[in-house]
């Protein structure tokens, strides 16, 4: 069983920067693709960014592209969402997801099987 425990959320200003990790608990971590969902209140969950095992596939929400930026550590079990130009509408909580086999370009939730418990993000206007 992975374990996925994220951090780095809190309260920013528009316009402002945050970065979020999600650290893995499973030594195999460097075989899985990563992925980052979000959801807002009363919204469902929706995909953000996703890695490849190897770091060499990046895909993101046309939402986020330009602002966001995925990226991973196997060494360290990690991977990281830095988040620039936040606007008030990336408000939600982030999650971290894990899945053991995929390309990177993964972006439907039920293509991961592993899931932190999420972190909040408050993007203030």
């Amino acid at each position: 069983q992975v374990q996925l425990v994220e951090s780095g959320g809190g309260l920013v200003q528009a316009g402002g920067s945050l970065r979020l990790s999600c650290a893995a608990s499973e030594h195999t971590f460097s075989s899985y693709t990563m992925g980052w969902f979000r959801q807002a209140p009363g919204k469902e969950r929706e995909f953000v960014a996703a890695i490849s095992w190897g770091g060499d596939i990046l895909h993101y929400a046309n939402s986020v592209k330009g602002r966001f930026t995925i990226s991973r550590d196997n060494a360290k079990a990690t991977v990281y969402l830095q988040m620039n130009s936040l606007k008030p509408e990336d408000t939600a909580v982030y999650y971290c997801a894990a899945r053991t086999s995929g390309s990177g370009t993964d972006h439907k939730l039920g293509e991961y099987d592993y899931w932190g418990q999420g972190t909040q993000v408050t993007v203030s206007s």
